[in-house]
């Protein structure tokens, strides 16, 4: 039996009860136990042995002393180690912290001080780290090795295959957390708390998974049923790295459903290595983190044409940041059978709106149809009519995350109550257009204040990058004695370009008004974004300052 639902904080109705362990539990005792659930390379992990994996591991963590809610931390790249600690967590009902692998020293020995962390997980590349960090944190009790040979823990893979591999046959409970670290654009990362139900209900409650066909399951049993019976089951890539939110989202909603995580083996994103990958294992669904990489798999497309099998791939998923409308229709010329759903969210609300593009119609950049329980409101919490061009936050009700683990202060300002409701609101900008849909404009703690006018990065950004000569672009504000901030832009040229900033000067101010035109764009070999395609707006505007000889501190508000 699948445990009662618990009451935890402010909600409108009773919630069905839901727990991932019950679900993983239930979908390894129905599915065919020769399904795959991981394909990595030549690896492929069937249903049935996930199962006794990850039922061996979540026994191993228990021995170990784990109690309900205690941390695990994931320092991980993509693969089945991840997805397998991931499901033993769940059963076991401990929490998942995601830890970015792209961190230094003092930022990892943060992540996990902060989180309280009792375990660790490691990948065998990232030993010297922990080698270094491991006397600072008294608080990790126990450090786990994926691959390579252990020598400053235990070995993943004999827990995985060592001891009893039947269910673990505990009672769970849909209050059971899972954290999202999410680094936001200012300050150290915080670590998002999220109900299990309340992730399950923000993902779509199951009507998203294809054995359900938009109908969401009213019961635990009903879902589970409609994916035993169900033969075809969802193969996704996730292109875009589990350590962040929509990678891990996106990978828990297709294992809850039966369905089958294919991970690349490359370290780095390598758009060759995805489209084989989706010939080979006929994939049908890749997620992305926006143009950081659909560019990338764009130029693999036109100087590969004809080249790749892409049949069987029905859907790219996208969440994070922006995907322009040029690289949309450049993937569907080579497939136009594809579905292009492009989902504004974030780590602190899943769900805000959905854009939604095949070959019989364009959707504009940043132009989304608002979410269920979505709402627009100014910064004193009004309510922005639509069409009267007026600026907002989107905010969120329904199924949302707890708040921020250990800090009171910006969870209540990121999840106000208004008029008696519970919304989270992590600082998006946009407007509503006169048809209720929503243009995004930004995080508004990147926008840039120039001569009292308020500029959107990302609405330059996309601008800049329609110029043949631009592969990817940022743009952030710094010190100007006039006009407090000047609008700046750093490029990444496209191969074989040269910058001519007097060119994209113009670009920019064809299109958009003049105060929005960059003062100056300075041009970078390598984009500052983070493995999941995000921006890192700080260390593109220290690279901005450094090359055009400023000082002092590059501001936003």
């Amino acid at each position: 039996m699948l445990p009662a639902a618990r009451t935890s904080g402010l909600r409108e109705r009773e919630p069905m009860p839901w727990n991932f362990g019950d679900l993983l539990d239930g979908l390894e005792a129905r599915l065919p136990a020769d399904r795959p659930a991981l394909i990595h390379g030549d690896r492929v992990t069937e249903w049935g042995e996930f199962g006794r994996r990850s039922n061996r591991l979540a026994r191993a963590l228990l021995a170990r002393g784990a109690r309900p809610g205690d941390k695990v931390a994931f320092y991980l790249r993509n693969g089945p180690a991840y997805l397998e600690t991931l499901a033993a967590c769940f059963k076991a009902r401990l929490v998942h912290v995601n830890v970015n692998y792209r961190y230094q020293d003092d930022e990892l020995a943060y992540i996990l001080d902060n989180s309280d962390a009792r375990f660790a997980v490691f990948g065998a590349e990232f030993a010297p780290h922990v080698e270094r960090i491991r006397p600072r944190l008294p608080k990790v009790e126990h450090w786990i090795q994926a691959g390579g040979t252990p020598e400053l823990g235990e070995s993943l893979e004999a827990l995985c295959t060592t001891g009893d591999g039947s269910p673990v046959g505990i009672e769970r409970s849909p209050d059971d957390l899972l954290f999202v670290y999410t680094g936001g654009t200012t300050g150290m990362p915080k670590g998002v708390m999220w109900r299990q139900e309340d992730l399950w209900g923000a993902l779509g409650a199951g009507r998203n998974a294809p054995p359900n066909a938009g109908e969401a399951p009213a019961t635990p049993e009903e879902h589970l049923a409609r994916c035993a019976a169900f033969p075809d089951a969802n193969r996704q890539v996730p292109a875009c790295p589990l350590m962040h939110g929509t990678g891990l989202f996106t990978a828990i909603g297709t294992l809850s459903s039966g369905g089958t995580i294919v991970t690349l083996s490359s370290p780095r994103f390598d758009a060759i290595e995805l489209f084989e990958t989706v010939e080979r294992h006929r994939v049908s669904s890749v997620v992305i983190v926006g143009d950081a990489f659909a560019r990338p798999m764009l130029r693999a497309l036109d100087e590969n044409p004809g080249r790749f099998d892409l049949s069987s791939l029905r859907l790219i998923v996208s969440s994070g940041v922006m995907w322009s409308l040029e690289v949309k229709k450049g993937l569907l010329r080579h497939a136009p059978h594809l579905v292009l759903a492009d989902m504004f969210g974030s780590s602190e609300a899943i769900g805000f709106g959905t854009s939604v593009m095949t070959a019989a119609g364009e959707t504009r950049t940043a132009r989304f149809r608002i979410g269920e329980n979505c709402r627009v409101f100014t910064e004193d919490h009004r309510e922005v009519r639509p069409g009267s061009g007026e600026r907002g936050f989107i905010a969120r009700s329904g199924p949302i995350p707890l708040g921020y683990y250990k800090d009171p202060e910006k969870t209540a300002r990121t999840f106000p109550v208004i008029d008696g409701v519970r919304y989270s609101i992590p600082g998006d900008w946009c407007t509503v257009e006169e048809d209720g849909t929503l243009t995004l404009l930004g995080r508004g703690s990147v926008c840039i204040n120039t001569a009292g006018e308020k500029v959107y990065p990302e609405e330059v950004e996309e601008v800049l990058k329609t110029h043949p000569d631009v592969e990817d672009a940022l743009v952030v504000g710094v010190p100007d004695p006039t006009f407090g901030q000047a609008v700046t832009a750093v490029v990444e040229l496209a191969p074989g370009r040269a910058l001519d900033e007097d060119a994209l000067r113009r670009h920019v101010r064809d299109r958009l008004a003049g105060y929005k035109t960059p003062k100056r764009i300075v041009a970078t070999a390598k984009m500052f974004r983070a493995p999941n395609g995000k921006a890192d707006y700080a260390r593109a505007a220290e690279f901005a300052r450094e090359t055009l000889g400023l000082g002092g501190e590059s501001r936003t508000g």
